[in-house]
């Protein structure tokens, strides 16, 4: 009867046993499920301060250029669960380069060397927890020259004018500026005060000059004039061309089956209507050039094209890029405009850097990149950038007849004299290009320096300028000077 009597009391118990078993087992299954797959979310939620007091609470590695001046910095935060807050020296002047970080988004390098910069890399995380057991993040010494970026900023914010200018080192690819105008000061998206982080943001996003814009890499415009560096290049490696040949160069062009003309700038034909292919260079000639794209054909001018990295996707230096584009497919009309850069030839201003270093190191287009070093608090170096070949775009005997060409632009009287340097040979093709109708013209510039020696290459451009175009060059001028000097 006792016995009977425990089993039937211990039947409740083995039930509330066999519930809380279940219940516990959902319970840890739960809790395995939230860390397994829903960790990453519950980081990325803003109401959860836990992952910012973690990334502010140590200070992130230093950028710096490739002159060893820090641009932006961690300092001590005082009061309040954030302990390090980030300072951008300058930082207009370079933001178009090191971006920002703030409470919930960051750009430019702060992101494309996020790894580094927090101290997350694992190459970076071990060799720190050896040395003290403390993270710190690494820092990102750029290719950025401080006297060019300098240069290519005050020039850019003097005139006013919207734009933006990249200098390259041909020979190895390095960037020694990348700036945009107007741009904006990364301190004022470093604050954590929330409200005026927002507004901050708001009020940035929709300025008319769209200051958060990184025209140097992300903005496309037609390429104009530059793009008859591409058409010569096409002409002379077909054979069928060569800097003395002579080229028809009317007044005016008609388009194959269209009533449409195409005029030279000022209506007149370019010089006896039969000049040299380096003297149509030399001035500018739309017609030649038109008549020279209608011969070699589009393929020829899009392999051409291709060649200098034109429909190119996904190029890094590490920051993303927009891709310069040349139309696929073509009537003949759409081919004699885009062998003046015009109809839907489009390229960044990077891109227009890019045409000149090609020339300028015997064809080879060298890969563009940002970062020359990563270096730990002490001292090691864990990665180093070296040069590496990205495009071969024409044989080195064709790249010296462009550069020749090139130089007479500035140096003969040709379109580009603003370019030009006492006791420098500057090799420069500049252009004007159509925009939207009713909005003007943009003005570009692609230039390189020494021509027989050449050290650094650059590209620019202003946003619809009007009867300042012939400012372009001057800022190429600066750049450059700035190099050298």
């Amino acid at each position: 009867m006792a016995v009977s009597r425990a089993r039937r009391i211990n039947v409740p118990l083995s039930r509330v046993a066999r519930l809380c078993a279940a219940m516990l087992f959902v319970l840890l299954a739960h809790v395995t499920l939230v860390q397994a797959f829903g960790s990453y979310e519950l980081n990325a939620d803003r109401r959860n301060e836990r992952p910012l007091i973690s990334r502010y609470g140590h200070p992130r590695g230093d950028i710096l250029t490739y002159d060893g001046t820090p641009i932006a910095t961690s300092r001590p935060n005082g009061a309040g669960p954030y302990r390090f807050r980030r300072v951008y020296k300058a930082g207009e002047q370079y933001a178009a380069v090191t971006g920002h970080v703030s409470l919930h988004r960051s750009t430019g390098i702060e992101q494309a060397q996020e790894a580094v910069l927090s101290g997350e890399d694992p190459k970076v995380k071990v060799r720190s927890l050896v040395r003290d057991g403390h993270v710190e993040g690494a820092d990102v010494r750029l290719t950025i020259s401080d006297r060019a970026q300098w240069a290519a900023y005050q020039s850019l914010k003097t005139t006013g004018i919207p734009g933006a200018a990249v200098a390259i080192n041909p020979a190895t690819g390095a960037i020694l500026a990348l700036t945009s105008y107007p741009a904006y000061d990364p301190n004022a998206l470093a604050t954590f005060d929330r409200e005026r982080l927002a507004e901050t943001l708001r009020e940035l996003r929709h300025a008319p000059s769209q200051p958060l814009l990184n025209r140097a890499l992300n903005q496309l415009y037609p390429p104009g004039a530059t793009f008859k560096l591409v058409t010569a290049a096409a002409a002379l490696a077909s054979g069928e061309y060569t800097p003395s040949a002579l080229v028809d160069a009317p007044a005016r062009l008609q388009l194959p089956g269209t009533p449409t003309y195409l005029q030279n700038s000022g209506g007149t034909a370019c010089g006896n209507a039969r000049p040299s292919l380096t003297y149509a260079f030399q001035v500018s000639c739309n017609t030649a050039f038109a008549n020279i794209g209608l011969q070699l054909g589009q393929d020829l001018l899009r392999d051409q094209a291709e060649a200098f990295g034109f429909n190119a996707a996904h190029l890094t230096i590490p920051l993303a890029t927009a891709s310069s584009r040349y139309p696929l497919a073509m009537d003949r009309p759409q081919t004699a405009l885009s062998a003046i850069g015009h109809h839907e030839n489009r390229v960044t201003p990077l891109m227009v850097a890019m045409l000149s270093a090609a020339v300028a190191n015997n064809g080879v287009l060298m890969r563009p990149y940002l970062v020359e070093e990563v270096r730990l608090p002490d001292g090691s170096i864990i990665n180093r950038a070296g040069p590496v070949p990205y495009r071969t775009a024409m044989s080195p005997a064709l790249a010296r007849y462009l550069a020749e060409m090139m130089t007479t632009v500035t140096h003969a009287g040709g379109t580009g004299a603003g370019a030009a340097i006492p006791g420098v040979a500057v090799a420069a093709r500049t252009a004007t290009s159509a925009d939207v109708p009713g909005l003007g013209e943009h003005a570009l510039v692609t230039a390189f320096a020494p021509a027989d020696a050449p050290e650094v290459a650059v590209g620019v451009v202003l946003e619809r300028p009007g009867d300042r175009a012939n400012e372009v060059a001057p800022i190429a001028r600066a750049i450059i000077e700035a190099v050298l000097s």
